[in-house]
Parts: structure tokens; sequence; C-alpha cells
């Protein structure tokens, strides 16, 4: 089985692990691009389901990082959680696939924070994330 590498990798220029010793350091690195938002990480034998490709539970959680963090950008740096995740699959990643995720900002209410992304491995189109985060408020002391 061969791979479609994109030619990015976490070793060119502008690309950095996102720090984080919760969830993501599990199922990481997890890197971001400041230049333009993007976030990807290599597909590794760790994301392989039982059929050995890359875990949609992976994706998901892939693309709820990359979409959450954006949306608390969005909010102004304000804490935001997911209320609402669809994705919806179109191919496999394979292992050894740098994949990524330019997310985008739908539109940004008060209260909430509409998002979207399509997760690609090189220009093959894996799954398309669409969700909605709650802006959280902090209580007055």
């Amino acid at each position: 089985m061969t791979t479609e590498t994109d030619p990015f990798d976490p070793n060119d220029a502008g690309w950095a692990p996102i720090a984080d010793d919760g969830f993501i350091a599990h199922v990481g690195p997890v890197h971001r691009r400041t230049a333009d938002g993007a976030y990807a990480f290599r597909a590794e034998p760790k994301h392989a389901n039982l059929i050995g490709v890359v875990h949609g539970g992976m994706l998901m959680s892939f693309a709820d990082r990359a979409l959450g963090e954006t949306a608390m950008r969005a909010a102004d740096g304000a804490n935001c959680v997911t209320i609402q995740l669809e994705m919806k699959f179109i191919d496999v990643g394979r292992l050894g696939d740098w994949i990524g995720i330019c997310p985008q900002v739908v539109k940004r209410t008060g209260s909430l924070v509409f998002m979207r992304g399509d997760v690609r491995a090189g220009s093959r189109l894996l799954a398309s994330a669409d969700g909605v985060w709650k802006i959280l408020r902090r209580r007055p002391s």
C-alpha cells in the first residue's frame, strides 16, 4: 500500500507541535502552522483501526482540537466547548499520511462560534467537519 504524503512536515518552517499534557499527548503529536492556522499530524500505527487505516475517532479528535482552538481565537481567547460536531467520512487516511485541516470560522455570535473544515491527506479529501462551540463566560468574582 502506498501513501500520499503531503510535502509539509513538522520539521519544515512554520510547523510547531502543540504543547498539551492531556488527551492530545496520548494521540499526538498534533502540529500547528501559525501563518495560516492549519493543523496536521503524521498518521502512525497507534492511529490505526482494525483494518489498518486511520481510525475515525482519531480524525474526529483531530478535527475537534483544531476547530476548537480556532473557535477560541475567534472568541477573543475566551474558553469554548464543543456542543456539536458532525463528521462526514469520505476516504481513508493511510499510515504515513500527513493529515491536515485548515479550520474556518463560519460565524461568531455573542455566545456561539460556528466552524467547519476539511480533513485532507495531500489532495485527498478524507472527511469534512462542521460544528458549534459555546463561548464560556467567567462568573464575576
